[in-house]
Protein backbone atom coordinates (compact mmCIF):
# COMPACT_ATOMS: atom_id res chain seq x y z
CA UNK A 1 0.00 0.00 0.00
CA UNK A 2 1.26 3.43 -0.88
CA UNK A 3 -0.42 5.98 1.35
CA UNK A 4 -3.30 6.74 2.80
CA UNK A 5 -4.64 7.95 -0.39
CA UNK A 6 -4.69 4.29 -1.97
CA UNK A 7 -6.12 3.12 1.34
CA UNK A 8 -9.23 5.33 1.43
CA UNK A 9 -10.07 4.50 -2.03
CA UNK A 10 -9.78 0.82 -1.66
CA UNK A 11 -12.05 1.42 1.64
CA UNK A 12 -14.47 3.61 -0.91
CA UNK A 13 -14.28 0.48 -3.44
CA UNK A 14 -15.16 -1.56 -0.21
CA UNK A 15 -17.97 -0.22 0.92
CA UNK A 16 -19.36 0.06 -2.56
CA UNK A 17 -19.24 -3.68 -3.18
CA UNK A 18 -21.23 -3.77 0.38
CA UNK A 19 -24.46 -4.77 -1.83
CA UNK A 20 -22.53 -7.55 -3.19
CA UNK A 21 -21.11 -9.20 -0.19
CA UNK A 22 -24.76 -8.60 1.03
CA UNK A 23 -26.13 -10.88 -1.38
CA UNK A 24 -23.75 -13.57 -1.19
CA UNK A 25 -23.75 -13.94 2.48
CA UNK A 26 -27.52 -14.27 2.00
CA UNK A 27 -27.32 -17.12 0.10
CA UNK A 28 -24.20 -18.69 2.43
CA UNK A 29 -26.36 -17.82 5.56
CA UNK A 30 -30.42 -18.01 4.20
CA UNK A 31 -31.30 -15.70 7.38
CA UNK A 32 -30.97 -11.59 6.38
CA UNK A 33 -29.84 -10.65 10.10
CA UNK A 34 -26.81 -13.45 9.98
CA UNK A 35 -26.02 -12.01 6.44
CA UNK A 36 -25.69 -8.86 7.74
CA UNK A 37 -23.62 -10.22 10.83
CA UNK A 38 -21.63 -11.91 8.46
CA UNK A 39 -20.61 -9.17 6.02
CA UNK A 40 -19.89 -6.79 9.13
CA UNK A 41 -16.95 -9.25 10.01
CA UNK A 42 -15.80 -10.22 7.10
CA UNK A 43 -14.86 -6.14 6.27
CA UNK A 44 -14.04 -5.38 9.75
CA UNK A 45 -11.09 -8.21 8.36
CA UNK A 46 -10.73 -6.74 5.57
CA UNK A 47 -10.52 -3.32 6.73
CA UNK A 48 -7.55 -4.69 9.09
CA UNK A 49 -6.09 -6.72 6.36
CA UNK A 50 -6.34 -3.84 3.80
CA UNK A 51 -2.41 -4.04 3.51
CA UNK A 52 -2.34 -7.27 2.39
CA UNK A 53 -4.48 -6.88 -0.77
CA UNK A 54 -2.10 -7.20 -3.73
CA UNK A 55 -3.53 -4.07 -6.11
CA UNK A 56 -3.92 -4.79 -9.72
CA UNK A 57 -5.87 -8.25 -8.83
CA UNK A 58 -9.60 -8.47 -8.12
CA UNK A 59 -11.10 -6.63 -4.83
CA UNK A 60 -14.80 -8.52 -5.13
CA UNK A 61 -12.94 -12.10 -5.54
CA UNK A 62 -10.80 -11.18 -2.21
CA UNK A 63 -13.45 -10.11 -0.12
CA UNK A 64 -16.05 -12.54 -1.18
CA UNK A 65 -13.12 -15.05 0.02
CA UNK A 66 -12.54 -13.68 3.29
CA UNK A 67 -16.68 -13.66 3.80
CA UNK A 68 -16.59 -16.83 2.37
CA UNK A 69 -13.83 -17.84 5.30
CA UNK A 70 -15.03 -16.10 7.54
CA UNK A 71 -19.32 -17.92 7.32
CA UNK A 72 -16.80 -21.56 7.38
CA UNK A 73 -15.01 -20.81 10.57
CA UNK A 74 -18.65 -19.79 12.22
CA UNK A 75 -20.03 -22.64 11.08
CA UNK A 76 -17.00 -24.77 12.72
CA UNK A 77 -18.05 -22.71 15.80
CA UNK A 78 -21.27 -23.26 16.02
CA UNK A 79 -21.49 -26.82 15.42
CA UNK A 80 -18.22 -27.21 18.49
CA UNK A 81 -21.05 -25.05 20.43
CA UNK A 82 -23.98 -27.08 19.46
CA UNK A 83 -21.96 -30.22 20.48
CA UNK A 84 -20.56 -29.33 24.29
CA UNK A 85 -24.67 -27.62 24.50
CA UNK A 86 -25.91 -30.93 23.59
CA UNK A 87 -23.71 -32.48 26.46
CA UNK A 88 -25.87 -30.58 29.27
CA UNK A 89 -29.23 -30.29 27.98
CA UNK A 90 -31.38 -31.98 25.20
CA UNK A 91 -32.94 -29.41 23.13
CA UNK A 92 -35.75 -29.21 20.69
CA UNK A 93 -34.50 -27.59 17.52
CA UNK A 94 -38.12 -26.27 15.85
CA UNK A 95 -38.25 -27.02 12.12
CA UNK A 96 -39.93 -24.12 10.35
CA UNK A 97 -42.27 -25.49 7.31
CA UNK A 98 -41.20 -24.77 3.93
CA UNK A 99 -44.39 -22.15 3.04
CA UNK A 100 -45.49 -22.13 -0.27
CA UNK A 101 -44.58 -18.81 -2.16
CA UNK A 102 -45.96 -17.40 -5.10
CA UNK A 103 -43.75 -15.69 -6.69
CA UNK A 104 -41.32 -16.90 -8.89
CA UNK A 105 -38.15 -15.34 -7.46
CA UNK A 106 -39.00 -17.30 -3.92
CA UNK A 107 -39.50 -20.50 -5.72
CA UNK A 108 -36.22 -20.01 -7.41
CA UNK A 109 -34.88 -19.51 -3.79
CA UNK A 110 -36.54 -22.70 -2.50
CA UNK A 111 -34.81 -24.53 -5.24
CA UNK A 112 -31.68 -22.83 -4.63
CA UNK A 113 -31.42 -23.93 -1.40
CA UNK A 114 -32.09 -27.32 -1.81
CA UNK A 115 -28.87 -28.31 -3.84
CA UNK A 116 -25.97 -29.76 -1.57
CA UNK A 117 -23.99 -26.08 -0.13
CA UNK A 118 -21.36 -26.76 -2.43
CA UNK A 119 -23.44 -26.70 -5.90
CA UNK A 120 -25.39 -23.62 -4.42
CA UNK A 121 -22.02 -21.95 -3.84
CA UNK A 122 -20.89 -22.06 -7.37
CA UNK A 123 -24.37 -21.20 -8.99
CA UNK A 124 -24.55 -18.04 -6.73
CA UNK A 125 -20.49 -17.16 -7.39
CA UNK A 126 -20.77 -17.46 -11.15
CA UNK A 127 -24.42 -16.31 -11.61
CA UNK A 128 -25.98 -14.12 -9.43
CA UNK A 129 -21.89 -12.44 -9.03
CA UNK A 130 -21.35 -12.87 -12.18
CA UNK A 131 -17.56 -14.05 -11.22
CA UNK A 132 -15.91 -15.85 -13.57
CA UNK A 133 -14.59 -19.65 -13.15
CA UNK A 134 -11.30 -18.59 -12.79
CA UNK A 135 -12.37 -16.07 -9.39
CA UNK A 136 -15.23 -18.22 -8.18
CA UNK A 137 -12.52 -21.16 -8.26
CA UNK A 138 -9.63 -18.95 -6.30
CA UNK A 139 -12.13 -17.98 -3.68
CA UNK A 140 -13.52 -21.59 -3.42
CA UNK A 141 -9.90 -22.36 -3.21
CA UNK A 142 -10.67 -25.46 -5.98
CA UNK A 143 -9.06 -26.07 -9.18
CA UNK A 144 -11.21 -23.96 -12.37
CA UNK A 145 -12.52 -27.44 -13.89
CA UNK A 146 -14.07 -28.27 -10.56
CA UNK A 147 -15.81 -25.23 -10.53
CA UNK A 148 -16.94 -25.41 -13.89
CA UNK A 149 -18.13 -28.92 -13.06
CA UNK A 150 -20.04 -27.86 -9.59
CA UNK A 151 -22.00 -25.10 -12.13
CA UNK A 152 -22.56 -27.95 -14.43
CA UNK A 153 -24.48 -30.08 -11.92
CA UNK A 154 -26.01 -27.14 -10.28
CA UNK A 155 -27.33 -26.24 -13.25
CA UNK A 156 -28.83 -29.66 -14.22
CA UNK A 157 -30.43 -30.05 -10.81
CA UNK A 158 -32.08 -26.98 -10.93
CA UNK A 159 -33.31 -28.55 -14.21
CA UNK A 160 -34.61 -31.66 -12.99
CA UNK A 161 -35.85 -30.67 -10.02
CA UNK A 162 -39.04 -27.61 -12.33
CA UNK A 163 -39.00 -30.43 -14.90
Amino acid sequence: MDGAGSRAGLQQQVVALLPDLRGFARFLARDPVAADDLVQDAVLRAFKALDQFQPGTNLKAWLFTILRNQFYEQRRRARRETAVMAEFAETDTPVTSNQHERSEVADLQVLIFRLPPLLREALILIGAQGLTHEEAAAICSVPVGTMKARLFRARAQLVTMTG
